[in-house]
């Protein structure tokens, strides 16, 4: 079954109505949120590149329906043909929390606190896209108070994992600064958490005191608005990574790990990353 047709039944089995049209060579499917009622666009990508030169045109096409879709409408939710297949689970809490299904949390409800490595891994290789990434310091969620039965029913739940790198330091006008990457926050992918993202900063912020942290949107997922409204400011645009992928297992690992053959593997260039810093010390 084709990727569109896929998620189009998966919808409309939840009581979404939706219609396709073409943009840029690419079908796309239309539907609206189930909260607010505002049109919703959502990108299937079939992953069919057999080489990398494919694989880059296609990219370059898709990039060009991702602008044109975003010119009457907010960034489209992409869905990859690995990411659906490997992850399916997720992608369709993804997609139902796209289409404002999803439950709420509060993070005034809710504390934060230091969590074990294993902890954060476990969470993040279900609930994160990429999985876990190497880093430094692992922060934890937790539902501590209850104003709903939902709230109730998670109370004392992990719901969010943020990490943090270890500081890379430099010196700036006879000052040391000490910079930090926020390489990965998830939270479960049927959840909102209502201030979630800020109070993991704010509480980074306070314990490690840095001087700066910057961080990277995947343009696969967002343009990185959560980093603006968090006082960060998108300072470059990072370049496309390839993919290869078991079309067996739909695994994907970049190509210079150099996984697999031309005649085993297919391709996938995603689009780049924008690349955000926030700056609490001044410097130049």
């Amino acid at each position: 079954m084709r990727l569109i047709d896929d998620i189009t039944a998966f919808l409309e089995g939840n009581g979404f109505g939706c219609r396709h049209q073409t943009v840029h060579d690419h079908d796309v499917i239309c539907t609206t949120a189930a909260g607010s009622g505002g049109m919703r666009m959502i990108l299937p990508l079939e992953i069919c590149a057999l080489t990398q030169e494919d694989a880059y045109g296609q990219s370059i096409r898709t990039e060009e329906c991702i602008l044109s879709v975003c010119k009457d409408n907010a960034y489209p939710l992409i869905i990859t043909k690995d990411r659906w297949e490997s992850q399916h689970e997720m992608m369709k809490a993804r997609l139902m929390a796209h289409l404002e299904c999803f439950s709420t949390a509060y993070a005034r409800n809710c504390e934060v606190r230091r969590i074990e490595k294993s902890e954060a891994q476990a969470f993040l290789n279900e609930n994160h896209s990429y999985g876990y990434a190497a880093c430094r310091y692992h922060y934890g969620m937790f539902q501590k108070r209850a104003t709903g039965q939902n709230e109730s029913d998670r109370k004392g739940k992990l719901l969010a994992v943020a990490t943090f790198s270890n500081a890379r330091k430099w010196v700036k006008e006879d000052k040391v600064i000490c910079s930090y990457e926020w390489t990965r926050y998830a939270s479960l992918p049927d959840l909102r958490i209502n201030g979630g993202m800020g109070k993991m900063l704010k509480t980074f912020i306070a314990e490690i005191r840095p001087d700066d942290i910057m961080s990277y949107a995947d343009l696969e997922w967002s343009e990185g608005g959560a980093y603006s409204r968090l006082g960060f400011r998108l300072e470059d645009r990072k370049e496309a990574v390839m993919f290869s992928i078991d079309p067996l297992t739909w695994k994907r690992s970049p190509t210079d790990k150099g996984n697999g053959t031309p005649e085993d593997r297919l391709y996938f260039r995603n689009f780049g990353s924008n690349k955000y810093r926030l700056k609490l010390t001044e410097y130049k």
